[in-house]
């Protein structure tokens, strides 16, 4: 039987500077996502469109929740594979493409994610990205290609034990 879970974000502007939205140039995009019992986290407008270059925009958080969310899933697919991930960095990227309306849309994301491994099988460690991909709940609900491009390593430092692993 599905089950539903609700999610729940607020999101404050902050960029009134004392004229409100009196003119385009007028208003800045700062704003705070806020999550109830969490650390507000500062927003803005990519710089292209007059926001803040320090703050995160929306178009960055959502690459970020899909690299995220398949970070998550494959993390779970490795420990209950017997694989042993030591660390995990993903370089992801979007397009965002603009009509000469305005508007626009996400257009894809790679994942880029790079993975090292001191257990397990590095064929089945690239393999689950697929399932983690099939899983991931933020892939499962664009309607947008995301891409991904796996790299595994074997972690060979001194003194660790890899225990059995094939190619």
């Amino acid at each position: 039987m599905p089950t539903s879970h609700p999610y729940r974000a607020s999101v404050r502007w902050t960029g009134n500077r004392g004229v409100g939205t009196l003119d385009y140039r007028a208003y800045g995009r700062e704003h705070e996502i806020e999550i109830a019992g969490k650390s507000p986290i500062p927003g803005s407008a990519d710089p292209r469109f007059r926001g803040d270059p320090a703050r995160p925009n929306p178009e960055e958080l959502l690459v970020a929740a899909l690299s995220a969310c398949h970070m998550l899933w494959y993390l779970h697919l490795c420990a209950d594979s017997g694989i042993v991930v030591e660390a995990y960095l993903d370089q992801a990227e979007g397009t965002l493409e603009t009509g000469s309306d305005g508007s626009g849309q996400v257009t894809a994301v790679t994942l880029r994610p790079k993975v090292t491994i001191s257990r397990g099988s590095t064929s089945l460690a690239t393999e689950l990205h697929l399932e983690a991909h099939r899983k991931c709940f933020i892939a499962r609900s664009v309607n947008f290609p995301v891409l991904c491009d796996p790299t595994v390593a074997v972690d060979a430092s001194p003194g660790t034990s890899p225990g059995p692993r094939s190619p």
